[in-house]
Formats: C-alpha cells, sequence, structure tokens
C-alpha cells in the first residue's frame, strides 16, 4: 500500500458528471484504510463564493500553505463534504494561462504531446492539471519527501494528463497513474455516428483523431497512456478501446462501485419510495391533465445529454412502439432526465403544482417541464413531435422531458435525483457508447431494476456475474447490441417494459430483490481490491524505472 496517495481531477468538489460519483464515494473507503493520507486535487472554481461541496479548514497544511504562496501557487486547503470527508486542495490554474506556449512547448519537447490544435476546454484544463502537478510538487518535497518511500499521484481523464507528466518528469520518484473513463476519440467517433465497434481493429487513434478535430486532447491521452507508471481504465469494454485508439493495453481495470450509505433503509425507504412516487404523479397530472392511478408502471432513463451514445433515441423510440402494443393494458408514465440547455422551470407548469389541484386539461405543449433556451435542435423534443408522442389522452404511454439537473432546487419536482430515483419502477439506459455506466448501478442499488446493454461495461458485468446473458427477472436485462441493430434494441427495451407490466407482485418483489443483491457485489469494500492492484503495479514501475535510472 502507499504511505500517501494524491488523486487530481476535473470533477473534485465539482459536480458534473459520473467521475465525481467514483470519486465521492470511494473516498470513505480509502479514508478508512490511509486516514488524512489521501488528498484530493481540484480547481477552484469558487473564488468568493460558497462552495457547498468544499468545507474550507485553515489549520490544515497551514506551513505549507504559506510556502505554496511564496512559490506562487494559490491554493485553499479543506475537505470535501461527503462521506469520509477527506482532505482536499483546490488550486487556482488561471495564473499559468500566461505562460501556456512554454507550457506546451516542454510537454511537446519532453514527451511529444501536440497541444497546437487544442481549442476550447483543452486550455482551461490544462492549466488546472499543470497546477495541480506543481502543487503535488510543492507538498511532496515540503512534507513527505523524508518520510514517504512509497507515494502515489494518480490522474483522472485527459484534463489531468499534463500534470501527470510533469510529476513525472520532477517528481520521478512518485509512482504515477492514469485512467482514462472513456477515451475521448473513442466518444468523438461515436458522436459523430461512426460506427465504432464492427470496424475497432481497423481504426486508427491519431488517423481518426486529426479527420475529427480531435489532435490535442488524443495527443495527452495517448502520450500520458504511454508514460505512465500504470495505465487503467474502468471496464473491459474500453480497455479494448484503449488498446486499439490508444496503441496501450491497460495495467488494470478499475471497475466502478459505490456506498450504500446513502440508500435509505427499512421504513424510510419506503417512505421516500411513496413520496417519490407521489411527487412524478402530481407533476404528471399538472402538466398533462391525465389522471394516473399508482399502480402507474415509472420508467425513467437519465444520464447526459448524448442523444445517440446514451440511447435516449432508443428510450424515446420504444416507448412509441410501446403506445401501439395491442396487450399494453397498464398506464406507463417515462421520464428523460437529462440535463439541457434549460431556462428555468415553467411558469405555467409551477403555478398549477402549487395551488394543489388535480387538473383534467393538459397545458400547451405538455411534453416537457422546463423552457429551453433553444427549442428548434433540441433532439427529444423534435423527436417526440415527429412521432407525435405529445401525451394524448387515449395514450397507454405518455413521455415526460426533464431537462435539468435534479438537484432538489429544479423549481418543479424540488427532490434531488436519488429522492426521485427511487419512485422508479424499472430505469433504461440502452447505451451504445457507456464505458461503465453508474446510472444503472445507481439503480439497482435502490432495488429499481434496469435495462442495460452489452455495449456497456456494468452491462458486461453483469452479464460476467450471472455466466449467461443477464434478464430483468435477474435484476437486470441486458440488450444485445452492436452498430447496426438499433430496431432489435428498440424492440428489445418495449417487450422489456411490456413483461414489467405483466409482473404480479411476488415477481415483481423477486426482480427488485435480485437487483439489491447485484448491487451489493459492486460495494467499494469488493471493488477497492482493484485500486490495490494498480497501486502496486505503480510502485514496482516506478521502483524499477529508478532503479534503472540510477544505475
Amino acid at each position: 500500500m502507499p504511505d500517501f496517495i494524491f488523486e487530481s481531477s476535473w470533477e473534485v468538489c465539482n459536480k458534473v458528471g459520473g467521475i465525481y460519483t467514483v470519486l465521492s464515494t470511494r473516498a470513505k473507503t480509502l479514508q478508512t484504510v490511509l486516514k488524512d493520507k489521501v488528498v484530493f486535487i481540484g480547481p477552484d472554481f469558487w473564488q468568493g463564493k460558497e462552495n457547498p461541496l468544499f468545507l474550507e479548514d485553515n489549520t490544515l497544511f497551514d506551513a505549507w500553505r504559506k510556502k505554496a504562496e511564496k512559490e506562487e501557487l494559490h491554493v485553499r486547503v479543506g475537505r470535501w463534504n461527503i462521506p469520509g470527508q477527506p482532505i482536499v486542495v483546490l488550486v487556482d490554474f488561471n495564473p499559468y494561462f500566461t505562460i501556456k506556449n512554454d507550457i506546451y512547448g516542454s510537454a511537446y519537447a519532453d514527451y511529444q504531446v501536440e497541444s497546437l490544435h487544442g481549442y476550447g476546454d483543452y486550455d482551461e484544463a490544462s492549466m488546472f492539471s499543470y497546477a495541480a502537478g506543481r502543487v503535488v510538487e510543492s507538498y511532496y518535497h515540503y512534507a513527505l519527501s523524508k518520510k514517504c518511500k512509497q507515494v502515489v499521484y494518480q490522474a483522472h481523464e485527459w484534463m489531468t494528463g499534463l500534470g501527470a507528466l510533469y510529476i513525472k518528469k520532477h517528481v520521478p520518484e512518485i509512482a504515477t497513474i492514469f485512467t482514462t473513463h472513456a477515451t475521448s476519440i473513442g466518444r468523438s467517433i461515436c458522436g459523430n455516428n461512426k460506427p465504432l465497434y464492427t470496424y475497432l481493429n481497423n481504426y486508427n487513434g491519431n488517423q481518426m483523431a486529426q479527420e475529427l478535430n480531435m489532435e490535442a486532447k488524443h495527443s495527452i491521452e495517448r502520450q500520458t497512456a504511454h508514460n505512465v507508471d500504470c495505465f487503467t481504465t474502468v471496464s473491459d469494454v474500453t480497455g479494448l478501446e484503449c488498446e486499439e485508439l490508444l496503441d496501450k493495453k491497460c495495467d488494470a481495470i478499475l471497475m466502478n462501485g459505490f456506498e450504500a450509505d446513502f440508500v435509505p433503509k427499512a421504513a424510510q425507504f419506503t417512505k421516500k419510495r411513496k413520496a417519490a412516487r407521489a411527487r412524478l404523479l402530481e407533476v404528471a397530472n399538472a402538466l398533462m391533465g391525465t389522471e394516473l392511478k399508482d399502480e402507474t408502471l415509472i420508467v425513467a432513463t437519465s444520464g447526459r445529454y448524448e442523444f445517440k451514445n446514451k440511447g435516449i433515441d432508443v428510450f424515446i423510440d420504444a416507448m412509441n412502439r410501446l403506445n401501439y402494443t395491442e396487450d399494453l393494458n397498464r398506464d406507463v408514465l417515462a421520464f428523460i432526465e437529462v440535463p439541457g440547455w434549460q431556462a428555468g422551470p415553467r411558469e405555467d407548469l409551477k403555478g398549477r403544482l402549487e395551488s394543489g389541484m388535480t387538473y383534467n386539461t393538459p397545458l400547451d405543449f405538455p411534453i416537457i417541464t422546463h423552457n429551453l433556451h433553444q427549442y428548434d435542435g433540441d433532439r427529444a423534443t423534435e423527436m417526440m413531435k415527429y412521432l407525435n408522442m405529445l401525451n394524448q389522452g387515449d395514450r397507454k404511454v405518455k413521455c415526460i422531458f426533464v431537462p435539468c439537473y435534479l438537484d432538489g432546487q429544479d423549481g418543479i419536482f424540488n427532490m434531488s435525483y436519488y429522492d426521485l430515483l427511487i419512485g422508479n419502477d424499472l430505469s433504461i439506459y440502452p447505451s451504445y457508447y457507456e464505458p461503465w455506466g453508474y446510472t444503472p448501478l445507481e439503480s439497482v442499488a435502490f432495488k429499481v431494476p434496469c435495462v442495460t446493454t452489452s455495449l456497456s461495461g456494468f452491462g458486461m458485468w453483469a452479464n460476467k456475474v450471472k455466466g449467461e446473458q443477464s434478464h430483468i427477472e435477474d435484476g437486470v436485462e441486458v440488450i444485445e447490441r452492436d452498430d447496426y441493430n438499433y430496431d432489435n434494441v428498440c424492440n428489445a427495451v418495449k417487450d422489456t417494459v411490456l413483461r414489467m407490466t405483466k409482473m404480479n407482485k411476488k415477481e415483481t418483489d423477486a426482480a427488485r430483490k435480485n437487483a439489491s443483491k447485484l448491487a451489493e457485489m459492486a460495494l467499494w469494500k469488493n471493488f477497492i481490491t482493484y485500486y490495490y492492484d494498480a497501486y502496486r503495479v505503480a510502485i514496482e514501475n516506478m521502483k524499477t524505472r529508478m532503479y534503472l535510472r540510477n544505475n
């Protein structure tokens, strides 16, 4: 085990995606093993404002902070407001923009990192990554170099690659780990509607990066993978992608686990599930003017608004096909919970909800809960309109788009994502590109059976656990998906929902129980061993590297 661990990510105290869940749920397990010998490093976006995820503590690392200021490192130190409350250093990376070209020049000279074609968020991420590397260098020499022989720095995603390379050059006695949660070029290939899986063995990552204008991000990701002491990813499916597109085989697979702390127990679980269902049905009534009974099957999809990659297109299409299924004898209420470019809650809907009344007439455009800045070009609402999915009263299946972060303050539901997830009967994630899949894992943790695909890391794992293809009765329906079977996937999703509508209470309870059992197997206490393996590999390779360097 390392004596000390630094871990850097764009999502430390910055809740924007799945990596936040990876880090924040694992932190408690690491804290138990290495009390305050784990330090997370994140970007300081909240200068002058209160960050609810960051608890500043000026007594932590007080002497080093004063030294860091003299080195023109602008940091704040405190604790992450999550279970375990690990130590966090937030760094202001803005000062480094003035020497950006020098930083990029050194990265090219040392590691052939191509930054000339960087644009958008590339500069911002790179300056943060460089600043994080400087933080580690400073604190290591001040507090660790004489007493800690085994120090690890783990960098997450291409956004932190520059820092990992900086550390390898300037603090070579620190073992480096780089974890890609999804390759930038693989995601881009899928996002540009090119078939990834059929031609994976024939793609050249460098060539595709040039074609798709991804050269800078691909370059830092590729070069970091080749130069760290231990290169890792989160699933077998992404491991194949790394081997083909980054030309580097992973040293370890770090599957994503979770902590069960946030899942309510016993009577509290029942209470929260009842409250979630009541709120979902209340919003549906206020929006559509249709009274849906409690036995309505509530289904949902969620995640990033990647229309094809996350299977949002499949979800909408499947719900439309279900509407025309003759033997559907139960109401289905479907929610698309993905954050879009929303412009606040609909005032007409908000007014109805505040009145507390029950309605029998719909609002105008009763398929969306929040206003959008730009309706033209919004793919979810455009597809629903094209399919005439306008929540007509005679339709058995109703579909509602919720284009906001469910943080408890959205103005309509005013409940957090987890507090609403618990009310689902079924969650559906028919992803085309899904390196792991936290949303299905979270779903089964809340005893909600889910649908995923064979192209997701989680789906592959669920099949592996069962020893054959997993079905909804097992808690997870894993649908076979490839580059060209979109129609089959839509029908499989439709058929799975139809099966759920016909299940009796005993069958439903069994599926929910099996979902929960599978989730227990993915607790961090089980998956943390993969990280221990990565630490061992990194430290051994660092020691070999240092021996060769010194002899």
